[in-house]
C-alpha cells in the first residue's frame, strides 16, 4: 500500500533537491533581482500550510483555464484540454516538489552562510574561482552542514504524501496508497485500532530506512574530518517535549 507514497516521496526528494540548490544560490546572490524572487518563493511555500497549497493549485489548474485564462508554466500551457496537472500523479507531485524545494532551499541557504571563512580564504589562496571554488569547497561544506536537517525534511515530506489523496486532486487506481487501504478496512470492520496503527508502523519502518540511507551519505560527506568532529544522524525518540 505504499506504492503511491514511495512514488511521490522519491520523485519529490530527487527533483526538489536540485531545484533547492538553485533557489538557495539565487537567495544568496548579491543581485536583488535574484535574491528577492527566491526569498518570496521560499516565504510563500514555508508560510502557508501544505494542505492549503494542494487546494490552491488544484483550483488554479482547473478553474482558471475554464474561465478562459491560460496558465503558462514554461514547459506546458494549461488549457481546458490539458488535464494532466489536475491529476494527483502530476499536479500533486508538482505541489510536493515546490514545497520541499522551498524548505530545502532555506536549509541550504543557511548552510551557505555557515561555510567557514577559513575554507573560502584557503580556496582563494589556491587560486580557485567561480565554479571550481563552488564545486571543490562550497558545495561539499554546504551539504555536510545541511545534511542532518535535510534528513528531517525528507522524513517530513514522506509523511506528507498521505495528504495528496485527502486533497482535491483526484487519482486513478488510488488503491496503491497506504491510507486508502487503511480507510477501506476501517469501513469494512468498523475498527480503527488495527488498520491505522499498521499504516503508522509501515511509515515508521520507512522512516528507519530513510535514516539509514541518509546516514550513509552523511558518513561519506564527513569522511575527511576527525572521528570526534563528525556529525552523526541518530534516531533519538523524545518522550517529553
Amino acid at each position: 500500500g505504499l506504492l503511491w507514497n514511495l512514488y511521490f516521496a522519491m520523485l519529490a526528494i530527487v527533483i526538489g533537491f536540485f531545484l533547492a540548490i538553485g533557489v538557495a544560490l539565487a537567495r544568496n546572490a548579491p543581485s536583488r533581482w535574484l535574491s528577492m524572487p527566491a526569498g518570496g518563493f521560499i516565504f510563500f511555500f514555508r508560510g502557508s500550510p501544505l494542505f492549503i497549497q494542494f487546494f490552491f493549485f488544484y483550483s488554479a489548474f482547473v478553474l482558471l483555464p475554464r474561465a478562459g485564462i491560460d496558465i503558462s508554466l514554461g514547459f506546458v500551457t494549461l488549457t481546458l484540454e490539458t488535464s494532466a496537472l489536475t491529476r494527483a500523479q502530476v499536479g500533486g507531485l508538482l505541489v510536493l516538489i515546490l514545497n520541499t524545494t522551498a524548505y530545502s532551499a532555506e536549509l541550504f541557504h543557511g548552510a551557505l552562510k555557515a561555510v567557514p571563512k577559513g575554507d573560502l580564504e584557503a580556496a582563494d589562496a589556491y587560486g580557485m574561482r567561480g565554479f571550481t571554488r563552488f564545486r571543490s569547497v562550497v558545495w561539499p561544506s554546504m551539504l555536510r552542514l545541511a545534511w542532518p536537517s535535510y534528513t528531517n525534511e525528507a522524513i517530513f515530506l514522506t509523511h506528507s504524501t498521505t495528504l495528496v489523496f485527502l486533497s482535491a486532486f483526484p487519482a486513478r487506481q488510488q488503491s496503491g496508497e497506504a491510507f486508502y487501504y487503511a480507510r477501506y478496512f476501517v469501513e469494512q470492520t468498523f475498527n480503527p485500532f488495527i488498520a491505522y496503527p499498521l499504516v503508522a508502523l509501515y511509515f515508521i519502518l520507512l522512516t528507519l530506512l530513510i535514516v539509514l540511507l541518509f546516514s550513509l551519505v552523511n558518513q561519506r560527506l564527513n569522511r575527511h574530518l576527525p572521528r570526534e568532529r563528525r556529525t552523526r544522524i541518530r534516531l533519538r525518540p523524545r518522550y517529553l517535549r
